[in-house]
């Protein structure tokens, strides 16, 4: 996966089509549900679709789960930009860093079975001394403070984004580090990454419709076939197709292939304790601490915060001129809605050392449609 400096696409079309989408939410005074029961779901779909259209996705997918029951699940647009076919709720596309709390949910299930210690320093029992040595040398923003001694990197860190710096010190959002959780992991198993995925996930959620792909492992003939192609924006603010994606390995931060119907699978599975313990399920969706003690923003493969009195747990997905996504989670108000596009039109810019999910007007198109201003929010 390509990866940059986040603020690189100022001033370009797609970013001024988004700033756009921001604006037209901002105006959008009636989204908020209906009196009594569900908000009505045309309601929804017309903010939707109007936010697809100033970010120029050509298609969009969503599922919206309220108590576990799938109560929307929808494609806008077309699965690909040079063809008549619709996007669907089954539309299968690249799911980015969507990826990272399924692959988080991996980890934790080895620790249930007693395979993994989290917390045990990686240096012991794995090639990280010489991975962190090679990669503190390289010019990526994602290599800048990593401080390979005293080697005391565990797999906690890099599942929390805490490995910059001295370990545990600080949140610093890092998939370069994060992908290469899935090394101990296979390490410890002798399993490749992928054929955990598929055991401990894709296989006891039923997600039928969902698999990994990299470099050595194609998709499905099925699934090739049905997924999405990804899109970009030219100079001229035209929706194009992309070029050939860059292969990638066997690792934690990416690699999936999903639809969000399987996503919402995924999501029953594990609020219903049958991915992971209800305990340690809890665990992922709590914010880290410092070895100071100052709350961070990222538990264990999601974003944490808390936005108008309410805890948001999320992740966004981001492949740059591809593919975009976010899955966004209220758990205490049973809510949850995924969203994908074949294109990076979801996407906006969240802080590297931040969760600030509410700067997309997609998030808070699900937030405010479907549970309306929160409490004390004063709207």
């Amino acid at each position: 996966m390509t990866w940059r400096d986040p603020q690189a696409k100022r001033g370009s079309p797609w970013r001024t089509a988004l700033g756009g989408a921001l604006l037209l939410f901002s105006m959008a005074g009636a989204v908020a549900p209906a009196p009594a029961g569900e908000p009505a779901p045309e309601v929804f779909r017309s903010v939707l679709e109007a936010l697809r259209t100033e970010a120029r996705i050509p298609g969009l997918s969503v599922a919206v789960v309220r108590d576990h029951r799938v109560v929307f699940a929808e494609g806008l647009g077309r699965a690909d930009a040079d063809e008549p076919g619709p996007a669907t709720a089954d539309t299968p596309y690249d799911i980015a860093s969507v990826t990272k709390p399924i692959s988080a949910v991996v980890a934790l299930a080895l620790v249930e079975d007693g395979v993994l210690d989290l917390d045990r320093p990686l240096a012991g029992y794995s090639d990280w001394r010489e991975f962190c040595e090679e990669f503190s040398r390289q010019p990526s923003i994602f290599a800048r403070d990593l401080r390979c001694e005293p080697a005391v990197h565990t797999l906690r860190h890099l599942l929390s984004h805490t490995a910059a710096g001295r370990p545990g010190e600080r949140f610093s959002y890092n998939p370069v580090l994060y992908s290469w959780a899935s090394r101990p992991l296979m390490a410890l198993t002798g399993t490749s990454f992928s054929t955990l995925v598929a055991r401990h996930v894709f296989e006891p959620a039923g997600m039928s419709s969902s698999a990994r792909r990299h470099r050595d492992l194609p998709l499905p003939a099925l699934l090739a076939r049905e997924l999405a192609p990804p899109h970009s924006i030219d100079a001229a603010g035209v929706v194009v197709p992309s070029p050939a994606l860059d292969p990638q390995g066997d690792g934690a931060a990416g690699g999936v292939i999903s639809t969000v119907r399987d996503l919402a699978r995924f999501d029953a599975a594990l609020d219903g304790g049958a991915l992971i313990t209800p305990a340690l399920r809890d665990a992922m969706m709590r914010p880290a601490r410092s070895i100071g003690g100052a709350e961070l923003p990222y538990g264990l493969g999601w974003f944490v915060q808390e936005h108008e009195g309410r805890k948001l747990v999320w992740h966004s997905g981001w492949w740059e001129d591809a593919y975009s996504a976010l899955y966004l989670k209220v758990p205490d108000e049973g809510l949850t809605c995924i969203l994908l596009a074949n294109s990076e039109g979801l996407w906006w810019e969240n802080p590297l050392d931040a969760a600030e999910v509410q700067r997309s007007p997609f998030a808070r198109a699900c937030l405010e449609t479907w549970l309306g201003p929160a409490p004390g929010s004063g709207r």
